[in-house]
């Protein structure tokens, strides 16, 4: 007998198995991909705070070491030490005095009205941000991976921008005529993925990829036609301006951007929360999301269920095409998706797939969008903050590099290290 084994029982390190159980009993498994991505979709709350603590420490080391006079302490580092860290010091009070002033209140403006705008310029960048973000917590938690958030936007905004500038309606029938278009819009585009997921058996991630660059090619094309852009005004592929009943209103008057169509950002945050806390099809979709083959033995319909859950993301997606396209008095490019359906993934596994965790996501990224331009006159290069949001998406999508650096932080049950 060996030291450290009882008489009780084979070994579980140096003792053959019985030849009865089977090769790998008593091991730790490798975690499935269903279980990875389950982890990775659904973190606690504590990963999720490290992750962004983590990317902060980036972001203020590049501050640092961005900074010409930090550069300039470097050459005589080890006789002056103190000059390094002197400078550092003075770049990250300027960089994070500028984060606050262009997105919070601006304590150099003359008035209260002026201080306050940079904080209606962080929710109205925060409005689409929430409503894609849910949609894709949606479907994370429906066991799917919506990544088609940039062509569901781009054909709500299609759909809403034909009905505004080509219907004659009054106000407020216009507006909600145009909306309920480009929520139309958006539904059938993801519904397609959903039921090429159901049908032939498509990976969604493919098919919602594919789905963006049709999109972004049928949008380009449409808006060198009569149908969504006026061929007196150029070549250069553009819509046509809304009529002025189907625009969103001012939220809060002349001055700001902020407009009515966030309000229903956070709205559509409550709908959310009811849908998959508390209504019997959120059971469904979250009952199909943790295990589809128990869910189709309590004789739920796993394919059905597939399709309902992408049209009800494009329908959370498609508001955030709608404030795109109907949250402006102008016209709009090709590019009028402005990115949020790709950082909208990034505001869904930061929110952890939650009502209100995608609402705080969605106002932090949009901080950050309206601190860019307040930190480039700080000498901050904007794209800090891209870094930034990148490495809180790193650490969201690693979750044992998370473990490994707080060990504290324990892994779900199931998911090994």
């Amino acid at each position: 007998m060996t030291l450290g084994q009882t008489s009780g029982g084979p070994h579980p390190e140096t003792d053959p198995l019985p030849e009865d159980e089977p090769r790998g009993a008593g091991v730790r498994q490798r975690p499935s991909w269903n279980e990875v991505a389950r982890d990775i979709a659904s973190g606690g709350f504590v990963r999720t705070l490290f992750a962004i603590l983590l990317a902060l420490v980036v972001g203020a080391l590049l501050v640092i070491f961005t900074n010409d006079r930090v550069g300039d302490t470097l050459g005589y580092f080890f006789s002056r030490p103190g000059d390094f860290f002197a400078a550092a010091g003075r770049a990250l009070g300027d960089a994070g005095n500028a984060l606050v002033r262009g997105s919070i209140y601006n304590f150099r403006a003359d008035t209260f009205e002026a201080g306050i705008r940079p904080l209606t310029e962080s929710l109205r960048f925060a409005g689409p941000l929430i409503a894609a973000g849910l949609g894709i917590a949606l479907t994370f938690r429906s066991g799917l991976f919506n990544i088609g958030g940039q062509g569901q936007i781009l054909l709500a905004a299609i759909f809403s921008s034909f009905v505004a500038s080509q219907l004659q309606l009054p106000f407020p029938l216009h507006l909600i005529a145009a909306a309920l278009a480009g929520f139309l819009g958006a539904a059938i585009w993801a519904g397609i993925v959903g039921f090429l997921k159901a049908r032939t058996g498509a990976h969604e991630v493919i098919v919602t990829i594919m789905m963006n660059y049709i999109a972004v090619s049928l949008i380009t094309y449409l808006m060198r036609t009569p149908i969504l852009h006026d061929m007196e005004s150029g070549s250069n592929p553009t819509s046509i301006p809304p009529e002025p009943t189907a625009v969103f209103p001012l939220l809060l008057g002349e001055g700001y951007n902020l407009r009515w169509s966030f309000v229903l950002c956070i709205l559509a945050v409550g709908v959310y929360w009811w849908l998959m806390e508390r209504s019997p099809l959120g059971f469904r979709l979250r009952m199909v999301g943790l295990n589809p083959d128990a869910a189709r033995t309590a004789g739920i319909n796993v394919n059905t269920t597939a399709i309902v859950a992408m049209v009800l993301s494009g329908l959370f997606v498609g508001l955030a095409g709608i404030n795109q396209s109907l949250g402006r008095d102008g016209n709009f490019a090709p590019n009028v998706d402005a990115g949020i359906g790709f950082e909208a993934i990034t505001v869904a596994l930061l929110g952890n797939s939650r009502a209100i965790g995608v609402l705080f996501a969605g106002l932090l990224f949009g901080l950050l969008k309206a601190a860019g331009p307040a930190m480039q006159v700080a000498d901050v290069s904007p794209e800090v903050l891209g870094v930034v949001q990148g490495v809180i998406v790193l650490f969201i999508a690693a979750p044992p590099l998370v473990r490994a650096i707080f060990r504290f932080i324990p892994a779900p049950r199931g998911v090994g290290r």
